[in-house]
């Protein structure tokens, strides 16, 4: 298995749950911490989005989403506070916290798993990697010349 492709094997969906308590744990929350969660470190999948409408989702040039078994998350705090928008005519969601607005995991329409926004894990997932770019051909014109642009530490100085 290369390093860009997240752990997979025919054994997973039989021993899902049994395999499940015997990784690690990662915690994640929203940006006000009112929404918080468990998950185990089991992602099936990483892609980074740039579709139209996780543009319009992030307000930014892509999603960057891990897929995980819906058996695998669990809510410790402000589940409460989740609103849930399911696009009309398409199986696209978005979840985000009442409070802050901040993105959330969410359950899919079409299959068992979570969506789970990475930025929002307290720690690097160690089950998967970025693997992909999918939508490529809907990436904002300016995304490219983006990556080329002077780096920073933090703010730059004006």
């Amino acid at each position: 298995m290369s390093e860009t492709q997240c752990s997979r094997s025919e054994s997973d969906n039989l021993l899902e749950n049994s395999d499940s308590l015997k990784k690690p744990h990662i915690t994640g929350s929203c940006l006000c911490g009112e929404v918080q969660y468990e998950c185990v470190d089991n992602f099936k999948a990483f892609h980074f989005c740039h579709c139209h409408q996780c543009q319009k989702i992030s307000g930014g040039a892509h999603v960057a989403n891990l897929f995980l078994p819906d058996t695998d998350l669990s809510w410790v705090a402000g589940s409460e506070n989740i609103q849930r928008y399911d696009v009309p005519g398409r199986h696209i969601s978005n979840a985000f916290c009442t409070q802050c607005g901040s993105s959330v995991p969410y359950r899919t329409q079409s299959g068992p798993y979570f969506i789970v926004p990475a930025g929002l894990l307290e720690s690097a997932p160690t089950s998967c990697k970025p693997q992909d770019n999918i939508f490529w051909d809907e990436r904002v014109s300016w995304y490219e010349e983006g990556l080329t642009t002077t780096k920073y530490p933090g703010m730059p100085e004006d």
